[in-house]
Protein backbone atom coordinates (compact mmCIF):
# COMPACT_ATOMS: atom_id res chain seq x y z
CA UNK A 1 0.00 0.00 0.00
CA UNK A 2 2.80 2.32 0.92
CA UNK A 3 4.43 1.85 -2.44
CA UNK A 4 1.31 2.02 -4.54
CA UNK A 5 1.17 5.41 -2.93
CA UNK A 6 4.30 6.93 -3.19
CA UNK A 7 4.15 5.69 -6.76
CA UNK A 8 0.63 7.53 -7.29
CA UNK A 9 2.53 11.21 -5.87
CA UNK A 10 5.23 10.98 -7.19
CA UNK A 11 3.31 10.96 -10.68
CA UNK A 12 1.64 13.80 -9.47
CA UNK A 13 4.35 15.64 -8.81
CA UNK A 14 5.82 14.96 -12.43
CA UNK A 15 2.81 16.37 -13.79
CA UNK A 16 2.42 19.18 -12.01
CA UNK A 17 6.08 19.75 -12.86
CA UNK A 18 5.65 19.28 -16.43
CA UNK A 19 2.79 21.48 -16.98
CA UNK A 20 5.07 24.23 -14.80
CA UNK A 21 7.89 23.65 -17.47
CA UNK A 22 5.63 24.10 -20.35
CA UNK A 23 4.14 27.14 -18.85
CA UNK A 24 7.19 28.83 -18.11
CA UNK A 25 8.53 28.06 -22.25
CA UNK A 26 5.35 29.12 -23.49
CA UNK A 27 6.30 32.57 -21.49
CA UNK A 28 9.66 32.64 -22.40
CA UNK A 29 8.87 32.18 -26.42
CA UNK A 30 6.08 35.31 -25.54
CA UNK A 31 8.42 37.80 -24.03
CA UNK A 32 11.00 37.10 -26.64
CA UNK A 33 8.62 37.57 -29.59
CA UNK A 34 7.66 41.19 -27.99
CA UNK A 35 11.40 42.40 -27.40
CA UNK A 36 12.48 41.34 -31.34
CA UNK A 37 13.15 44.66 -33.04
CA UNK A 38 11.15 45.64 -35.66
CA UNK A 39 12.26 45.54 -39.17
CA UNK A 40 15.30 48.34 -40.51
CA UNK A 41 12.94 49.64 -43.06
CA UNK A 42 9.29 49.04 -43.55
CA UNK A 43 7.92 47.89 -46.60
CA UNK A 44 6.50 50.30 -49.69
CA UNK A 45 3.05 50.60 -49.72
CA UNK A 46 0.84 49.67 -52.73
CA UNK A 47 1.12 52.31 -55.21
CA UNK A 48 -2.15 50.99 -57.17
CA UNK A 49 -5.62 49.28 -55.99
CA UNK A 50 -4.40 46.60 -57.19
CA UNK A 51 -1.18 45.56 -57.77
CA UNK A 52 1.20 42.28 -59.01
CA UNK A 53 4.06 42.47 -56.90
CA UNK A 54 7.70 41.50 -58.34
CA UNK A 55 11.04 41.46 -57.97
CA UNK A 56 13.32 43.20 -60.01
CA UNK A 57 16.80 43.61 -60.98
CA UNK A 58 18.65 47.03 -62.45
CA UNK A 59 20.30 46.27 -65.69
CA UNK A 60 21.97 48.28 -68.30
CA UNK A 61 19.32 49.47 -71.29
CA UNK A 62 21.72 47.58 -73.83
CA UNK A 63 21.20 44.25 -70.88
CA UNK A 64 24.87 43.37 -69.57
CA UNK A 65 27.04 42.52 -72.03
CA UNK A 66 29.57 39.53 -70.65
CA UNK A 67 32.51 39.88 -73.45
CA UNK A 68 33.90 36.21 -74.44
CA UNK A 69 37.28 35.17 -76.37
CA UNK A 70 37.56 33.86 -79.30
CA UNK A 71 39.82 31.43 -78.33
CA UNK A 72 41.72 29.80 -74.89
CA UNK A 73 44.48 31.80 -74.24
CA UNK A 74 47.08 33.84 -71.49
CA UNK A 75 46.08 37.63 -71.39
CA UNK A 76 49.05 39.82 -72.06
CA UNK A 77 47.39 43.19 -71.19
CA UNK A 78 44.56 44.49 -70.09
CA UNK A 79 43.43 48.36 -71.34
CA UNK A 80 40.82 49.21 -68.80
CA UNK A 81 39.39 49.52 -65.29
CA UNK A 82 36.13 49.58 -64.26
CA UNK A 83 33.86 52.33 -64.57
CA UNK A 84 35.63 53.25 -68.00
CA UNK A 85 34.03 54.58 -71.12
CA UNK A 86 35.00 52.83 -74.35
CA UNK A 87 33.69 53.21 -77.54
CA UNK A 88 32.70 50.78 -80.17
CA UNK A 89 35.90 49.21 -81.19
CA UNK A 90 38.30 50.16 -78.31
CA UNK A 91 40.71 47.54 -77.17
CA UNK A 92 39.40 45.66 -74.06
CA UNK A 93 42.16 43.42 -73.69
CA UNK A 94 44.73 41.33 -75.53
CA UNK A 95 45.91 37.48 -75.71
CA UNK A 96 48.96 36.32 -76.47
CA UNK A 97 49.50 36.14 -79.85
CA UNK A 98 53.47 34.84 -80.47
CA UNK A 99 52.28 31.78 -81.81
CA UNK A 100 50.66 33.80 -84.58
CA UNK A 101 53.47 36.40 -85.12
CA UNK A 102 55.75 33.40 -86.02
CA UNK A 103 53.15 32.07 -88.41
CA UNK A 104 52.99 35.69 -89.49
CA UNK A 105 56.84 35.41 -90.22
CA UNK A 106 57.08 32.23 -91.87
CA UNK A 107 54.10 33.16 -94.24
CA UNK A 108 56.07 36.97 -95.02
CA UNK A 109 58.97 34.95 -96.25
CA UNK A 110 57.02 32.26 -98.14
CA UNK A 111 55.36 35.27 -100.04
CA UNK A 112 58.60 36.75 -100.86
CA UNK A 113 60.05 33.62 -102.41
CA UNK A 114 56.84 33.05 -104.17
CA UNK A 115 57.01 36.93 -105.87
CA UNK A 116 60.69 36.23 -106.69
CA UNK A 117 59.67 33.03 -108.51
CA UNK A 118 56.90 35.04 -110.21
CA UNK A 119 59.84 37.16 -111.95
CA UNK A 120 61.95 34.56 -112.49
CA UNK A 121 58.96 32.75 -114.72
CA UNK A 122 57.97 35.81 -116.48
CA UNK A 123 61.67 36.80 -117.28
CA UNK A 124 61.47 32.76 -118.88
CA UNK A 125 58.36 33.67 -120.76
CA UNK A 126 60.21 36.72 -122.13
CA UNK A 127 63.02 34.99 -122.81
CA UNK A 128 60.75 32.42 -124.59
CA UNK A 129 58.67 34.71 -126.30
CA UNK A 130 61.54 36.96 -127.62
CA UNK A 131 63.07 33.78 -129.51
CA UNK A 132 60.23 32.98 -130.75
CA UNK A 133 59.37 36.34 -132.39
CA UNK A 134 62.96 36.19 -134.37
CA UNK A 135 62.00 32.78 -135.82
CA UNK A 136 58.81 34.45 -137.16
CA UNK A 137 60.18 37.14 -138.34
CA UNK A 138 62.54 35.57 -140.49
CA UNK A 139 61.06 35.63 -144.22
CA UNK A 140 63.52 32.67 -145.78
CA UNK A 141 61.36 29.79 -144.57
CA UNK A 142 64.21 27.43 -145.98
CA UNK A 143 66.38 29.38 -143.93
CA UNK A 144 64.60 27.93 -140.26
CA UNK A 145 63.01 24.59 -139.79
CA UNK A 146 59.57 23.99 -138.71
CA UNK A 147 59.99 21.63 -135.73
CA UNK A 148 62.14 24.92 -134.29
CA UNK A 149 58.86 26.95 -134.53
CA UNK A 150 56.78 24.56 -132.98
CA UNK A 151 59.16 23.72 -130.16
CA UNK A 152 59.48 27.87 -129.41
CA UNK A 153 56.24 27.79 -129.56
CA UNK A 154 55.10 24.91 -127.01
CA UNK A 155 58.09 26.62 -125.15
CA UNK A 156 55.97 29.93 -124.73
CA UNK A 157 52.65 28.18 -123.66
CA UNK A 158 54.54 26.37 -121.37
CA UNK A 159 56.33 29.37 -119.94
CA UNK A 160 53.33 30.85 -119.90
CA UNK A 161 51.14 28.59 -117.68
CA UNK A 162 54.10 28.67 -115.36
CA UNK A 163 53.33 32.43 -115.28
CA UNK A 164 50.53 31.52 -114.34
CA UNK A 165 50.81 29.03 -111.56
CA UNK A 166 53.45 31.18 -109.89
CA UNK A 167 51.18 34.25 -109.94
CA UNK A 168 48.49 31.94 -108.26
CA UNK A 169 51.24 30.55 -105.41
CA UNK A 170 52.12 34.31 -104.69
CA UNK A 171 47.86 34.94 -104.33
CA UNK A 172 47.90 32.25 -102.27
CA UNK A 173 50.89 33.34 -100.20
CA UNK A 174 49.25 36.41 -99.50
CA UNK A 175 45.99 35.02 -98.74
CA UNK A 176 47.62 32.99 -95.91
CA UNK A 177 49.38 36.50 -94.78
CA UNK A 178 46.17 38.23 -94.66
CA UNK A 179 44.48 35.24 -92.75
CA UNK A 180 47.02 35.18 -89.59
CA UNK A 181 46.91 38.99 -89.81
CA UNK A 182 43.28 38.22 -89.24
CA UNK A 183 43.60 36.13 -86.50
CA UNK A 184 45.54 37.97 -84.77
CA UNK A 185 43.57 40.94 -85.01
CA UNK A 186 41.06 38.69 -83.44
CA UNK A 187 43.41 38.16 -80.38
CA UNK A 188 42.55 42.02 -79.55
CA UNK A 189 39.46 41.95 -77.98
CA UNK A 190 37.44 45.10 -78.59
CA UNK A 191 34.70 46.50 -77.58
CA UNK A 192 31.11 46.01 -79.59
CA UNK A 193 29.54 49.18 -78.46
CA UNK A 194 29.84 52.16 -76.50
CA UNK A 195 29.48 51.74 -72.76
CA UNK A 196 30.56 51.76 -69.02
CA UNK A 197 33.05 48.57 -67.99
CA UNK A 198 30.86 47.40 -65.20
CA UNK A 199 33.71 44.02 -63.76
CA UNK A 200 36.64 43.68 -64.81
CA UNK A 201 37.84 39.69 -63.70
CA UNK A 202 40.95 39.29 -65.60
CA UNK A 203 44.66 40.60 -64.90
CA UNK A 204 47.47 39.88 -66.74
CA UNK A 205 49.23 36.81 -66.55
CA UNK A 206 45.78 35.15 -66.48
CA UNK A 207 44.49 31.87 -68.38
CA UNK A 208 41.29 33.15 -70.43
CA UNK A 209 39.11 30.03 -71.26
CA UNK A 210 35.95 30.30 -73.50
CA UNK A 211 33.83 28.47 -71.18
CA UNK A 212 34.74 30.49 -68.06
CA UNK A 213 32.99 30.45 -64.51
CA UNK A 214 32.78 33.93 -64.65
CA UNK A 215 32.75 36.13 -67.80
CA UNK A 216 36.08 38.41 -68.25
CA UNK A 217 34.77 41.86 -68.49
CA UNK A 218 31.18 42.83 -68.11
CA UNK A 219 30.32 45.82 -70.09
CA UNK A 220 26.77 47.81 -70.50
CA UNK A 221 25.23 51.29 -71.47
CA UNK A 222 24.48 53.00 -68.13
CA UNK A 223 23.48 56.48 -69.69
CA UNK A 224 20.10 54.64 -69.62
CA UNK A 225 18.74 51.80 -67.23
CA UNK A 226 16.07 49.00 -67.21
CA UNK A 227 14.42 46.76 -64.78
CA UNK A 228 13.96 42.90 -65.49
CA UNK A 229 10.60 42.16 -62.83
CA UNK A 230 10.82 38.45 -62.16
CA UNK A 231 6.82 37.90 -61.94
CA UNK A 232 5.56 34.13 -59.86
CA UNK A 233 3.98 32.06 -62.72
CA UNK A 234 0.92 32.24 -60.33
CA UNK A 235 0.85 35.52 -61.09
CA UNK A 236 1.97 35.73 -65.15
CA UNK A 237 -1.69 35.21 -66.20
CA UNK A 238 -2.43 38.59 -64.76
CA UNK A 239 -0.04 40.57 -66.85
CA UNK A 240 -0.59 42.61 -69.60
CA UNK A 241 1.24 44.20 -72.50
CA UNK A 242 2.21 48.18 -71.54
CA UNK A 243 0.41 48.41 -68.09
CA UNK A 244 2.76 50.73 -66.20
CA UNK A 245 4.83 49.70 -62.69
CA UNK A 246 6.49 51.75 -59.78
CA UNK A 247 9.90 50.33 -58.42
CA UNK A 248 10.82 50.56 -55.04
CA UNK A 249 14.99 51.12 -54.21
CA UNK A 250 15.47 48.19 -51.40
CA UNK A 251 16.37 50.14 -48.04
CA UNK A 252 14.35 53.70 -49.60
CA UNK A 253 10.62 52.76 -49.16
CA UNK A 254 9.17 56.35 -49.87
CA UNK A 255 10.51 56.38 -53.40
CA UNK A 256 8.87 55.52 -56.30
CA UNK A 257 10.79 55.36 -59.39
CA UNK A 258 8.26 54.86 -62.42
CA UNK A 259 8.41 52.31 -64.68
CA UNK A 260 7.28 52.81 -68.79
CA UNK A 261 7.00 49.06 -70.33
CA UNK A 262 9.25 47.53 -72.59
CA UNK A 263 8.15 44.22 -73.40
CA UNK A 264 7.69 40.60 -71.70
CA UNK A 265 10.27 37.96 -72.32
CA UNK A 266 8.07 35.05 -73.66
CA UNK A 267 9.73 32.38 -72.03
CA UNK A 268 8.98 31.08 -68.36
CA UNK A 269 12.32 30.33 -66.46
CA UNK A 270 13.30 29.16 -63.10
CA UNK A 271 13.92 32.24 -60.36
CA UNK A 272 17.48 32.12 -60.16
CA UNK A 273 17.71 36.28 -59.44
CA UNK A 274 18.68 36.04 -55.77
CA UNK A 275 21.81 33.66 -55.78
CA UNK A 276 22.67 33.78 -59.75
CA UNK A 277 23.55 30.36 -59.29
CA UNK A 278 22.24 27.95 -62.69
CA UNK A 279 22.28 24.49 -59.57
CA UNK A 280 20.52 26.23 -57.32
CA UNK A 281 17.24 24.14 -56.71
CA UNK A 282 14.15 26.03 -56.88
CA UNK A 283 9.99 25.42 -57.27
CA UNK A 284 8.77 28.89 -58.69
CA UNK A 285 9.21 30.05 -62.10
CA UNK A 286 8.97 33.56 -63.09
CA UNK A 287 8.00 35.06 -66.10
CA UNK A 288 10.32 38.63 -66.93
CA UNK A 289 8.74 41.73 -67.81
CA UNK A 290 11.55 44.52 -68.75
CA UNK A 291 10.73 48.32 -67.68
CA UNK A 292 12.69 51.13 -68.88
CA UNK A 293 13.17 54.14 -65.89
CA UNK A 294 15.02 57.53 -65.59
CA UNK A 295 17.02 57.90 -63.21
CA UNK A 296 15.57 59.76 -60.49
CA UNK A 297 17.65 62.91 -58.60
CA UNK A 298 18.98 62.35 -55.30
CA UNK A 299 18.55 58.16 -55.74
CA UNK A 300 22.29 56.34 -56.26
CA UNK A 301 21.17 53.36 -58.70
CA UNK A 302 23.61 50.43 -59.71
CA UNK A 303 23.68 47.93 -62.09
CA UNK A 304 22.92 44.48 -60.14
CA UNK A 305 21.08 46.40 -57.75
CA UNK A 306 17.03 44.74 -56.45
CA UNK A 307 14.53 46.26 -56.72
CA UNK A 308 10.32 45.69 -54.93
CA UNK A 309 8.45 46.01 -58.32
CA UNK A 310 4.84 46.69 -58.39
CA UNK A 311 2.85 46.81 -61.91
CA UNK A 312 -0.73 48.31 -62.25
CA UNK A 313 -3.05 45.30 -62.41
CA UNK A 314 -6.33 47.72 -62.61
Amino acid sequence: MFFSKLIRYLTFLLAIAGVVSITLLIRSVQAEQRTMPPPPTAPPEKPYASTIAATGILEAMSENVEIGVPQPGIVTEVFVKVSAEVKEGDPLFKLDDRELQAQLLIGRASLLVNKATREVKQATLAKTQDMLTRLQAVTDQRAISQDDVRNRSNDVFVAKAEVLASEAQVQAAEAQVQSTELLLGRLTVRSPQNASILQVNIRAGEYASTQPKAPPLVLGNLKSLQVRADVDEQSAVRVRIGKPGKAFVKGDAKTAIPLKFVRIEPFVIPKTSLTGASTERVDTRVLQVIYSLERPQGTSLYVGQQVDVYIDDE
